[in-house]
C-alpha cells in the first residue's frame, strides 16, 4: 500500500446497533474503491471485516476490523466495530483512535438503542459524526422517520444532506440539498441529473434553509450576507459546513443501499470533504522526564510516539499490535521505548491490516493506523516513544466486566491448556477477566454479558481445542455469632508411650469488628495453661475460623478468650492444645447463636428515565435497598444506587437489558457482610451439609 501523509488520512469508526448494516457497508465501500471485484455478504460468510470463524458462524461482528480504503488521493481507515453490547470493549478501543464517526442506522429498523449509545460515545470522545441510513432499497424503509427521530433526540444540528427519490416503490436516486438538484442512478451505476420531484420540494426548502442558517452562523460576513438575502456559492457552503461538521454543530444525515452499492460514492467523498484529518485534532500525553504535558497533535516533525489501541493474537496470522502514530514518522526497524514496561521494542516490519490480510509498508506517518508484529512485552493501551523523549499517553478507559461464571475443564488434564489459551484471549480482550477464587475452590470468568462468555467458550473449543463448562458461581458467605458462650474442651488420647493432652476453657463473643476473622486474648492465671502453649491455642482458632460449624464458611467477627484449662507435664503438646482450641471454637460458636452472613454489593444501575419504574420494581424483588436516585451524566438517564445481595445478581445483566431494550447498564463493588434472611440461610446450610461433614473429618 502507498504511504499517506497526515493531511491525506481520515480515521473513521463505524458505529451503530447490531444488524444495522455496518459490515455490509464496508463491503460496498471496498467494492466501489475496487479493493474487491464482488461484494461479500454476511449470510454468505465472505465479508472482509467478519473474517473470524466465530463471526462467520454467528453472523455478526465480534471484533473491530481495520479496513483502509483508498479514495481519491486519500486513505480512509475504516474501523468496523461490533454492534452487540457484549463487545463494547472492541468499540471503545476503536473510538479511542478515531478522528470521526459514521453512525449507521437501518432505514427499516430506525433509531435503536445502539444508535443512542453510539451518539453518547461520540459525545464522550468529542468526535465529529454523520449518520448513514442503510436499507433504503427496502419498501418499508423510512428515511424521513429516521431524520425526524434524530431531530427529536438531538435537535436542529441534525441536517439531512440528501432526500430520497423513489419510483414505483424503488429507491432510484436522491436530491442533493446543497446543490438543490436531483440525481438518479443509471444502469452503469453512475448518476444522471434529474428534476427535483414535486413531493420533495417542500422538504428540500426546509432542509436548505436550515443549512443556510448554519452556514451564516460561521462568520459575521456570512451572517450579514444571509440577512441581505444573498446566496452563497457551493464552495462557500461546503467550506462552512466542514467547519460546522468538525466542531459538531452540524451532523449530516446521508443514505444509501448497501446491497445495491448506492450512496457509497457520496459517503466516501463527503468523509474526505467534511471529516478532519488527524492534524486537525488534538492529542496530548505526558513527557515522563519532566511530567509536563506533551502536545503530540499528530505532528510529523516531532519525535516518534505511538499508542497501542488493540492486540490481535491469532494462531494463523500471529500476534499484531495495532497502533496509531501520534507524532513523527515511524519506519521499518525503528526501536521504540515502552515507558510502562521500561523496555525497548524493535519494531521490525510495518504493516497495514485489511481484515485478515496483512500488507507491508515502508513507513507510517503521524495520524496513520498500522500494525507491529510480535512485540515482546507491549500490551493494549501501552505507549511507545523514543527513549530520549519518553512519552506516556492516557490509557483508554474500557468497560469493566460484571457478569461472572464459574468454569471448569470438561476433560481432565486440560487445565494447563485452558489456562494458556485464556491468557492469549485475555491479551486480545481487555474486557475479560480470569479470577482464581481459592476460597470457594472455583475459577471465574468475568465478561460484559452472557453472550460474551459464550463466545469465549466457543473460541476455546474452535481455536484451541479445549472445552469448558460454564456454571453459576458460588457466593462467599460468612459465619459469625450474635451472643456469648463459655465452653471447655479436653483433648485426651492414649496410644502407648506418650499420649496427647490439651484442656482449654474459653469464652467466645462478638468482636464488633467484622473486617477481621478473630481477636485472640488470654487471661490465664496460675499457670493452668503454660505460656508456651498460647501460640498453639491461637493457631487452633486460626485454623478453625477457616470453616465454621454452621455451613463450613469462613468465620468473621469473633473474640476468643482463653481464661483457664489444664495440662499434663508429659503428654501435653502444641498439637494437643491446637486441637482442643479448634474443637472449643466449634462448640463455642454453636452455643452463641451462630448466623450466616451474606455479601452485600453497592450497585449503580444507569437506565433511561422511562424505565426507572420497571427497574426499581425488579430490584425490590431482589431484596435490594434503594439508597438514592440521581440524574446521570448521560442526558435522559437516571443512576439508581442500591445495596443488593450478591446472591441476587446472577443473570441480572440479561434481565436488565431485556427490561430496557439494551439501554440499561450496571456496576457494583463489595460493600459489606449482612445477616442473611432465614430462608436464604436455611437453604445454604442444607446445600452445604456435605462440606460440613468433610470439615469435621
Amino acid at each position: 500500500m502507498n504511504v499517506y501523509t497526515t493531511d491525506k488520512i481520515r480515521n473513521v469508526v463505524l458505529l451503530g446497533h447490531g444488524a444495522s448494516g455496518k459490515s455490509s457497508l464496508v463491503e460496498a465501500m471496498a467494492y466501489l474503491a475496487k479493493l474487491t471485484n464482488r461484494m461479500g455478504k454476511v449470510e454468505d460468510k465472505n465479508t472482509i471485516s467478519d473474517y473470524d470463524k466465530e463471526e462467520m458462524k454467528r453472523g455478526f461482528s465480534i471484533k473491530t476490523s481495520l479496513i483502509p480504503i483508498p479514495w481519491q488521493d486519500c486513505k480512509i481507515n475504516i474501523l468496523d466495530t461490533p454492534g452487540y453490547f457484549d463487545f463494547v470493549g472492541e468499540v471503545e478501543e476503536a473510538v479511542s483512535v478515531a478522528d470521526a464517526a459514521v453512525i449507521v442506522v437501518s432505514g427499516k429498523a430506525g433509531v435503536e438503542t445502539g444508535t443512542k449509545k453510539a451518539w453518547n460515545l461520540c459525545e464522550k470522545y468529542n468526535l465529529p459524526r454523520m449518520f448513514f441510513v442503510t436499507d433504503m432499497d427496502i419498501d418499508n424503509a423510512s428515511y424521513r422517520q429516521v431524520v425526524q427521530d434524530l431531530q427529536d433526540l438531538y435537535g436542529k444540528k441534525i441536517a439531512p444532506f440528501h432526500l430520497p427519490i423513489r419510483e414505483n416503490e424503488q429507491f432510484v436516486g436522491y436530491v442533493n440539498v446543497i446543490q438543490q438538484v436531483g440525481k438518479k442512478w443509471n444502469d452503469k451505476g453512475e448518476v444522471d441529473r434529474v428534476e427535483v420531484p414535486e413531493y420533495s420540494k417542500n422538504n428540500l426548502s426546509i432542509c436548505r434553509d436550515a443549512l443556510m442558517e448554519s452556514v451564516a452562523e460561521t462568520s459575521e460576513e456570512f451572517m450579514e450576507r444571509y440577512f441581505n438575502g444573498e446566496d452563497f456559492s457551493e464552495d462557500e457552503i461546503r467550506q462552512a459546513l466542514r467547519v460546522n461538521v468538525i466542531d459538531g454543530s452540524i451532523v449530516p444525515v446521508m443514505m444509501g443501499s448497501n446491497v445495491l452499492a448506492r450512496g457509497m460514492y457520496t459517503l466516501l467523498t463527503d468523509i474526505v470533504k467534511y471529516f478532519p484529518s488527524p492534524d486537525k485534532r488534538k492529542c496530548a500525553g505526558i513527557y515522563t522526564k519532566t511530567n509536563e504535558v506533551y502536545d503530540a497533535d499528530y505532528d510529523f516533525s516531532k519525535p516518534k510516539t505511538a499508542y497501542v489501541f488493540k492486540t490481535i493474537v491469532d494462531p494463523f496470522i500471529g500476534k499484531y499490535s495495532l497502533v496509531k502514530v501520534n507524532s513523527g514518522v515511524i519506519k521499518t526497524d525503528d526501536v521504540l521505548y515502552n515507558y510502562h514496561r521500561d523496555f525497548e521494542e524493535k519494531v521490525g516490519k510495518l504493516y497495514v491490516l485489511r481484515g485478515n490480510k496483512v500488507e507491508e509498508v515502508k513507513e507510517l506517518h503521524a495520524g496513520d493506523i498500522g500494525a507491529f508484529a510480535k512485540l515482546q512485552k507491549t500490551l493494549t493501551t501501552d505507549s511507545l516513544s523514543t527513549k530520549t523523549a519518553p512519552v506516556a499517553f492516557l490509557r483508554t478507559s474500557l468497560s469493566k466486566p460484571y457478569t461472572a461464571r464459574r468454569y471448569k475443564a470438561i476433560n481432565k488434564g486440560d487445565e494447563d491448556k485452558i489456562s494458556q489459551a485464556l491468557q492469549k484471549i485475555l491479551t486480545e480482550d481487555c474486557t475479560l477477566k480470569n479470577v482464581n477464587d481459592s476460597e470457594n475452590s472455583q475459577t471465574l470468568l468475568y465478561g460484559i454479558g452472557d453472550l460474551h462468555l459464550e463466545v469465549v467458550k466457543s473460541l476455546l473449543e474452535e481455536r484451541y481445542k479445549v472445552e469448558i463448562e460454564l456454571t453459576k458461581p458460588k457466593i462467599a458467605f460468612r459465619e459469625t455469632i450474635r451472643k456469648s458462650s463459655d465452653v471447655e474442651f479436653k483433648y485426651k488420647k492414649q496410644s502407648g508411650g506418650h499420649g496427647q493432652y490439651g484442656h482449654v476453657k474459653m469464652k467466645f463473643e462478638p468482636s464488633g469488628d467484622e473486617s477481621k476473622a478473630y481477636i485472640f486474648e488470654q487471661c490465664v492465671v496460675g499457670g493452668a495453661v503454660p505460656k508456651n502453649f498460647f501460640p498453639a491455642v491461637e493457631k487452633g482458632i486460626a485454623e478453625g475460623v477457616k470453616k465454621g460449624p454452621l455451613a463450613a464458611y469462613p468465620v468473621l467477627g469473633i473474640k476468643a478468650t482463653l481464661y483457664d484449662g489444664s495440662y499434663h507435664p508429659v503428654d501435653s503438646s502444641e498439637m494437643a492444645f491446637k486441637i482442643a482450641a479448634k474443637q472449643a471454637l466449634k462448640k463455642g460458636i454453636l452455643a452463641a447463636k451462630p448466623v450466616l452472613l451474606e455479601p452485600i454489593n453497592k450497585m449503580i444501575v444507569t437506565v433511561p428515565d422511562a424505565y426507572t419504574g420497571d427497574v426499581m420494581g425488579d430490584l425490590n424483588k431482589r431484596r435490594s435497598r434503594v439508597m438514592g436516585m440521581n440524574p446521570s451524566e448521560i442526558a435522559g438517564y437516571t443512576d439508581i444506587e442500591v445495596d443488593v445481595p450478591a446472591l441476587e445478581l446472577y443473570g441480572y445483566g440479561a434481565v436488565l437489558r431485556s427490561m430496557t431494550g439494551g439501554a440499561g447498564e450496571f456496576s457494583y463493588e463489595f460493600a459489606r457482610y449482612q445477616q442473611a434472611a432465614d430462608e436464604v440461610a436455611n437453604k445454604q446450610i442444607e446445600e452445604r451439609k456435605s462440606k460440613l461433614e468433610e470439615s469435621s473429618l
